[in-house]
């Protein structure tokens, strides 16, 4: 998917919401854990459900390698059925690899060609030769880790004259493009939206923490939005574990529909 062709579907869909499938066994709906595969059948209706009211998905690998072979197995079977029921919805594997430049390369491998992701999201700790090889490959999307929502973001990210993440946000959206590239900018730290688009005033921002974490997707919209919409506002527990009975899907279905409807809102202001 490109640059373009995000912005257009932002549009049509009239929502940025992004729904994360941090699926958990343990949270799932117990009539599902009598079915062979339950972690699959509930990613399946979460995703019937969600996708008129969304332009992307992303599953947390974590919850996924957490169940060993067949947790790699449900990630693949969970991008291919998105990517065969709703090709135009974005895919992103919420990874967090970087590694030294022949490691990356593997990473990116293997979440780009063998899971066929659209995105993944990237550490850059180690510098440029962790993040390049995932911006080597073509028609894909590296998520740069930015300014995250968590509480130890304070610990090393905000630190320093100027911080931390801003030095990063500034040079690596030099190693890539608007086309290529996105930063993860979490939504309890939307005061900071502003300034950080006076660094990258084009490019996407995945943002986490609006729903379950608290922040406010009215502040990430009014300091984040741009002209081509330019957010992937996500929401994970928020909305796949809303209702825990037989009718999950509806709970989930309704939680997105509100999120779709506010943000349609917010979009109109850019008309």
């Amino acid at each position: 998917m490109t640059y373009a062709e995000l912005s257009s579907f932002i549009k049509k869909q009239q929502s940025f919401l992004c729904v994360g499938l941090d699926t958990d066994i343990n949270k799932i709906p117990n009539h599902l854990k009598q079915e062979e595969n339950p972690c699959l059948v509930f990613n399946k209706a979460i995703i019937d459900a969600t996708a008129p009211y969304c332009v992307a998905f992303k599953p947390n690998t974590a919850f996924y390698e957490a169940m060993g072979v067949k947790g790699w197995q449900n990630l693949f079977d969970t991008i291919t059925y998105i990517k065969t029921n709703y090709p135009h919805h974005l895919v992103i594997a919420d990874a967090k690899r970087g590694d030294i430049g022949n490691t990356s390369g593997m990473y990116a491998d293997a979440f780009f060609n063998q899971m066929n992701a659209d995105a993944v999201t990237v550490a850059p700790y180690m510098g440029s030769d962790s993040v390049k090889p995932f911006l080597s490959v073509k028609n894909k999307w590296t998520i740069v880790l930015g300014l995250t929502s968590n509480e130890g973001a304070a610990d090393f990210q905000m630190k320093g004259n100027p911080e931390l993440y801003k030095q990063v946000i500034k040079e690596v959206s030099q190693w890539g493009s608007k086309e290529n590239t996105m930063f993860v900018i979490g939504a309890t730290k939307a005061d900071m939206l502003k300034e950080i688009r006076t660094i990258i005033p084009e490019h996407f921002l995945l943002v986490p923490g609006v729903g379950a974490q608290g922040g406010s997707l009215q502040e990430v919209a009014a300091h984040g939005m741009n002209e081509h919409g330019g957010l992937l506002v996500n929401a994970s527990r928020s909305i796949i574990y809303a209702g825990s009975g037989s009718d999950y899907a509806l709970y989930a279905a309704s939680e997105a529909m509100n999120i779709q409807q506010e943000m349609s809102t917010l979009l109109g202001l850019l008309k």
